[in-house]
């Protein structure tokens, strides 16, 4: 006949632990409500400031913000949008993407699935060290090395790959979209990387053994146990890679050539972006033009946050797969 376990105090010792668990609940959940309403709040007052100090300029605009190709508004008739600023941060930002992460993804299993332990540990170590490289080492490596070496590759782009829209131009140069695109990839390859890893470790074990024990070699092991796992990871760690590209201000402000056109041609003296326009052009802008500045700002954060919604959305249906990685 089973007995029940009693406390100190004289009643029953579950009771006793479930009264503790309720006990901290309460403050528990009131904490992290309130951490996440201080986010909400703190998000919300940064749009609002942003809206209010690009208001001014916005009014004393002449031509119409989101189309208008050209940048003037230090002119005495203000003139601004930011039709090829949005456009240069969006086909940077996307084509280091792009460059980043299979290379990441395949680093992140190496480290994870392949590697012996002690050289998982010590790629691990380099990975988590590259992250945390400051991004003006990353714009003076890329001006100083990258931006010369990437004019051979460039001619050779041109020369042989030139029927490919993105590759044609007659005016190849060094100081190009690819260039600043690969100093964006390098930069954000570390974080997708590393976090790309931490989620292929946490696969089930069972699942992996389990394919192993059925004759699957380890890359389809991989891929039919590891990959469907860590998808809701890797596509988290891309967009949290994206943001960063996209918000990147000095390693591209010293490579894009800073001009104000739309093209697809990733070879030519083309490019720029918002946040290396913000950079470049505010210790020099009158107040107008300091809104302006501010204004496009606001659009950068926008941009941002719809693509965050957009990697949440994606996530959201493969719940299966949100499931199993939470």
């Amino acid at each position: 006949m089973a007995t029940s376990l009693r406390t100190s105090e004289g009643g029953p010792a579950v009771r006793r632990s479930a009264f503790r668990r309720s006990r901290g609940d309460g403050p528990f959940r009131f904490v992290s409500t309130g951490a996440g309403v201080i986010l909400l709040a703190v998000m919300a007052a940064i749009g609002v400031f942003l809206i209010i100090k690009a208001i001014p300029a916005l009014q004393a605009n002449t031509a119409h913000f989101l189309t208008e190709l050209t940048w003037s508004p230090n002119a005495t008739e203000p003139a601004f949008g930011i039709g090829s600023l949005a456009f240069g941060t969006v086909l940077s930002s996307f084509l280091a993407l792009i460059i980043a992460t299979p290379v990441a993804v395949g680093v992140a299993l190496f480290i994870s699935h392949y590697a012996p332990r002690r050289l998982a540990s010590l790629l691990g170590y380099v990975v988590d060290l590259l992250a945390a490289v400051p991004s003006v080492v990353y714009g003076l490596w890329g001006v100083t090395f990258l931006v010369p070496f990437m004019l051979g590759p460039s001619k050779f782009l041109n020369t042989y790959f030139g029927w490919i829209p993105i590759f044609g131009g007659d005016q190849v140069v060094g100081k190009s979209m690819l260039t600043a695109s690969l100093v964006l990839a390098i930069m954000i390859l570390p974080i997708i990387a590393a976090i790309s890893r931490e989620v292929f470790l946490q696969a089930p074990k069972i699942q992996e053994e389990a394919a192993l024990a059925l004759g699957a070699t380890r890359w389809e092991m991989i891929r039919m146990a590891v990959l469907p796992f860590g998808r809701p990871g890797v596509i988290s760690a891309a967009m949290l890679g994206l943001g960063r590209a996209m918000g990147e201000t000095i390693a591209v402000a010293l490579i894009f050539p800073a001009t104000f056109n739309i093209s697809f041609r990733i070879l030519s003296a083309n490019g720029n972006s918002i946040a290396a326009n913000i950079a470049n052009g505010f210790g020099e802008a009158t107040e107008v033009g300091r809104g302006a500045l501010i204004a496009s700002g606001l659009v950068l954060f926008v941009i941002t946050l719809l693509v965050n919604m957009a990697a949440r959305l994606v996530i959201a249906r493969r719940k299966e797969y949100a499931r199993a990685a939470a």
